[in-house]
């Protein structure tokens, strides 16, 4: 009997979509037939390749009245948020609108005795392993600047939303964009390394969890394939004496909280200084008092289950020993009956230190410790105190003041007064355990291509 591909809804446990395995050889052999369809696809012009890829995002925009309760059905988004297509459209966007220059030779010298210039080439074939929980947002980080470069892509989409890879791949197809070029594959743990090892990719790029991303460095070991990983963070935010507070508190909450937590950058611990900090809270957990768990195709919920039972017992785990440790815990059970399983009640906790789990791992849940700091100091050394460097969120009025601090952050990107939000204008990068390399921007594109000298001597 052949192994499958199995998303459990969090909605009800039971199974939504299963797709067949393919084996490690049939695997290669399909990735051979893009290796060998990607010469032709680097040689056509770059701004049919462009029209092409808009095309294939447009044609994904036009399913996404099936594409929001499928979503809601595979990781429990709430329907009422309408989908990620506008940020997919925006990222595809500006990835398109700087190819050319991005993408053009850089000339050293054209003379009568020399042309010297770099042009960037595509790597080859490049292996998306995307994440859970935001399928499509996550993916199209790297396939639009992959393909528009002259790269074929191969997508292996999180089991949890296994539908995802194969609906990107059959709205690119039915846009125009030539067969093998861009195709998913359902595969297993063993048959993804099996195919690392065989140098089967020029550039591979996972987001996931950090251990996953050791499992595919040591798959890719000794291959010198490039990797770019996203592997996970802690966010912290700091708000300063002299931030707007209702403007902190909307933005920092709805960053801990939105898509039940589930979020890249989302915000995991905040710092606040000591003038501003029992209205802060009381402030938060108004908010989070209003929040109404349930089933996500319900058009009234505003928070729907975790994706899988597991996260949702971590985070779970995560609280009860913060608050066996000391914490607070400030929003009242009662108001969320539905909490169990999958359906996770948000939770705002007090009184916490470093010393807990909660504050240190990544919860990826609607959890979140508050902790009063005196001075820019000590939110300093509490923000560095981490694993992860994804984002940090600084709120203040004064802009000197944060980008000293943000100077001192160790971490990817610096916010001042906003939150969980990319700019495909800036990298998307991190340091420590969330990994290595960047996403979008031009960074993104010399990422997902290789530079090439050419010294040409016209007369000796």
């Amino acid at each position: 009997m052949s192994k499958v591909v199995t998303c459990i809804s969090p909605i009800d446990g039971s199974v939504f979509a299963e797709r067949p395995v393919m084996e490690t050889a049939q695997a290669a052999k399909a990735v051979a037939a893009v290796r060998a369809a990607q010469r032709d696809w680097a040689a056509r012009p770059l701004a049919e390749r462009i029209a092409l890829v808009k095309k294939g995002v447009a044609r994904l925009n036009e399913m996404n009245d099936e594409v929001v309760p499928e979503l809601a059905h595979m990781m429990g988004r709430p329907v009422r948020y309408g989908g990620e297509f506008g940020g997919v459209d925006d990222r595809t966007n500006y990835m398109s609108d700087i190819a050319p220059r991005v993408l053009s030779p850089i000339e050293i010298e054209t003379s009568n005795d020399f042309e010297r210039r770099i042009v960037r080439e595509p790597h080859g074939v490049v292996f998306v392993i995307a994440p859970w929980n935001y399928p499509y947002l996550t993916a199209i980080n790297t396939v639009a600047p992959a393909l528009i470069a002259g790269n074929a892509v191969v997508i292996k989409h999180a089991s949890q939303t296994v539908l995802v890879g194969e609906r990107m791949v059959r709205a690119f197809a039915e846009a125009g964009v030539p067969e093998n070029i861009f195709i998913n594959l359902f595969l297993d743990h063993s048959t993804t390394e099996e195919l690392l090892k065989a140098r089967s990719f020029n550039f591979v790029n996972f987001t996931g969890s950090v251990g996953g991303g050791r499992a595919i460095e040591r798959a890719a070991a000794g291959t010198f394939t490039p990797l770019g990983l996203e592997l996970g963070g802690k966010d912290p935010g700091y708000v300063m004496e002299d931030a707007n507070l209702e403007a902190a508190v909307d933005t920092l909450i709805d960053g801990a909280m939105f898509n039940s937590g589930q979020c890249c950058c989302g915000i995991e611990r905040i710092y606040v200084h000591e003038t501003l900090y029992d209205e802060f809270v009381e402030k938060s957990v108004g908010i989070v008092s209003q929040y109404k768990l349930g089933n996500p195709l319900d058009p009234e919920t505003t928070m729907g289950p975790m994706a899988n039972i597991r996260f949702a017992d971590e985070v779970r785990g995560q609280t009860s020993d913060a608050i066996a440790a000391g914490a607070r815990a400030m929003v009242d059970p009662a108001l969320f009956p539905q909490n169990e399983g999958t359906y996770l009640m948000p939770q705002i906790l007090t009184n916490v230190t470093h010393d807990m789990r909660v504050m240190r791992e990544e919860s990826f849940g609607p959890v979140v410790g508050i902790m009063k700091v005196k001075s820019d100091e000590e939110a300093l050394a509490l923000m560095n105190d981490s694993d992860f460097g994804l984002t940090a969120s600084l709120w203040t009025q004064d802009v000197q003041r944060a980008a000293q601090i943000g100077g001192q952050i160790e971490t990817g990107t610096v916010f001042m007064n906003r939150a969980d939000y990319l700019d495909p204008a800036l990298c998307w990068t991190g340091c420590k355990d969330t990994g290595r390399g960047g996403a979008l921007s031009e960074i993104g594109f010399h990422n997902l291509t290789r530079p090439k000298s050419y010294h040409m001597r016209k007369s000796l």
